[in-house]
């Protein structure tokens, strides 16, 4: 890999990276600015102006707070079932509007797989899918339940097949545990490859082999 194919990669990576931060300041940043502009007028009617001259930097606190405030309360109402079928109804409505939609579900997506460990992946594999010479990573899952086992006469596991660069989409497939080549890689770097498309891989990265 040349000098000029590795700085764009890691700079696509640092730009993935720095996405969800940088949509999180600007939004906070907005609100923020534009709540204290109302709540300026309302703080400079109150009595508070007998305690203090700096009318601005009061409202600032105040606007603080309250965004705090929010912030902690949609949290607590999206671990409850009903905040979640609300949050549920909320992504349905953003999906309707083309440009929001590829922002708002694009850094989302990045933030999960690049921010949160994902404990429900037990290891990365490789399957040799759609065809024989072909392969594709997947994250193993869990064992297969018993019934499917019963059905095909042999031991499967569950393998997640994620979609690129979406891996909240893809395929899941119950295979057997011969057919798999496991990769010595870790869960979040194997979600940074699929989300990146590949760019993130250097040549060091990249497994010396897979194993049966």
């Amino acid at each position: 890999m040349n000098v000029l194919a590795r700085a764009r990669n890691s700079f696509v990576a640092g730009l993935l990276l720095v996405t969800p931060l940088a949509v999180t300041i600007f939004v906070l940043q907005f609100v923020f600015v534009r709540l204290a502009g109302i709540l300026d007028p309302v703080v400079a009617a109150t009595e508070l102006t007998n305690y203090t001259a700096n009318i601005e930097l009061v409202a600032q606190l105040l606007a603080a707070v309250l965004i705090a405030l929010v912030i902690t309360v949609l949290g607590f109402v999206a671990s409850w079932s009903l905040g979640q079928r609300l949050f549920g109804g909320f992504e349905r409505a953003v999906g309707l509007v083309p440009v929001v939609r590829t922002v708002y579900f694009g850094v989302r997506q990045v933030s999960e797989s690049l921010t949160k460990r994902d404990d429900r992946f037990e290891s990365v594999v490789l399957v040799e899918y759609p065809r024989e010479g072909v392969y594709r990573i997947g994250f193993v899952t869990s064992d297969s339940p018993s019934s499917f086992d019963d059905a095909t006469g042999e031991d499967t596991v569950a393998v997640f097949l994620p979609h690129s660069p979406n891996p909240t989409a893809g395929a899941l497939v119950m295979v057997a545990p011969d057919q798999l080549h496991e990769v010595d890689m870790s869960v979040s770097r194997g979600l940074r490859l699929v989300v990146t498309t590949g760019l993130t891989v250097d040549e060091d990265e990249i497994p010396a082999g897979v194993v049966q």
